[in-house]
């Protein structure tokens, strides 16, 4: 088993971090480097493209694998139920609102699809193969963290503006990124590996370089975020961005256990509760809950978390993984 130090060392040292931490040093040194919020948003959407497509494209002509709805089902229940546990420790340990409380809880029950992206570079890297259905997964783990932060608010009783269940519902079932990601999942279902082989071009060797820019434009955001919100943040409410994923890591891998997955596809279902979402619940809580404040929530998600997770938590993730199946 690789040892932590050499991982991190691997996953850091990744031209994909590296550029993230550019973008870092730009936002904290004031350089007006930047990238188009349009171009920011196609460079997501190609992202969401090519994994969702790859994914769809191997399960095509794989046979049922009962493992599938059994990791459908695990999903769905941790995407539901660790912002309750969330929900509770930020009550506890920071000065948090509850309807602030509920709004962070949401983003850590839910997932970030470019930590996972880096996830699976990372896996490949290594020289990990993955289920290719692990993809379903992080589409169903996207929205039930909203439905139960809406829950905790209202029973809070501080949620003001609430938005109808049914307009809700739309906002986030065709939430863009979830629309894109199970579409073209289901188009490299449906074309198999013709279809993979026409877009390859496209979608095969630019993937890396244009999740660079990605990360480059993510570490300008998240830099930003961090030099405005730092006043909103106490530093419990930090490690709070920090161990959580942890937590729900350690949860995750021994829960997964069961399923019997590869070492790869165990590793990233772990990264994909452990990541926390910047763009699906942000963009919800907009909608829901107007009140409770984006300085926090998303600073917290892109801040804090998703740079712990980017260099840290996925190598620590993946050993984690590795020493429980031995």
């Amino acid at each position: 088993m690789t040892s932590f130090f050499a991982l991190a060392s691997q996953n850091i040292l990744s031209p994909m971090v590296l550029f993230f931490g550019l973008g870092l040093l730009a936002a904290f040194a004031r350089s007006d480097l930047s990238i188009p919020e349009s171009i920011a948003k196609i460079m997501a959407l190609y992202l969401l493209l090519a994994i969702g497509f790859k994914g769809g494209a191997s399960m095509s002509g794989v046979g049922f694998d009962p493992r599938l709805v059994a990791a459908l089902g695990l999903g769905v229940i941790l995407s539901f139920s660790i912002p309750l546990a969330g929900y509770a420790l930020l009550r506890l340990t920071t000065g948090l609102s509850k309807i602030d409380a509920a709004a962070v809880a949401a983003h850590y029950g839910s997932i970030s699809i470019v930590t996972f992206v880096a996830g699976t570079q990372a896996v490949s890297s290594l020289g990990f193969s993955f289920e290719p259905w692990i993809v379903a997964v992080a589409a169903v783990m996207e929205f039930p963290a909203i439905l139960t932060a809406l829950w905790l608010a209202s029973r809070a009783g501080e949620a003001k503006h609430q938005t109808e269940g049914a307009e809700l519902f739309r906002e986030i079932a065709f939430n863009g990124s979830i629309v894109m990601l199970v579409g073209s999942f289901l188009i490299g279902w449906i074309t198999g590996k013709p279809g993979l082989d026409i877009v390859n071009p496209f979608i095969g060797d630019p993937f890396r370089g244009v999740l660079c820019l990605f990360l480059l434009d993510m570490g300008i955001v998240a830099g930003r975020g961090l030099r405005q919100g730092a006043g909103e943040l106490e530093w419990t409410t930090i490690a709070f961005g920090i161990y959580m994923p942890m937590a729900i890591a350690l949860l995750t891998a021994v829960l997964v256990l069961p399923l019997d997955l590869s070492v790869g596809g165990h590793a990233l279902f772990v990264i994909l509760a452990a990541s926390a979402s910047y763009i699906a619940v942000p963009a919800a809580m907009r909608v829901a809950l107007p009140e409770a404040k984006p300085a926090i929530y998303l600073t917290m998600s892109l801040g804090v978390t998703f740079p712990f997770n980017l260099t840290l938590g996925i190598p620590a993730y993946l050993m984690l993984v590795q020493a429980l199946k031995g």
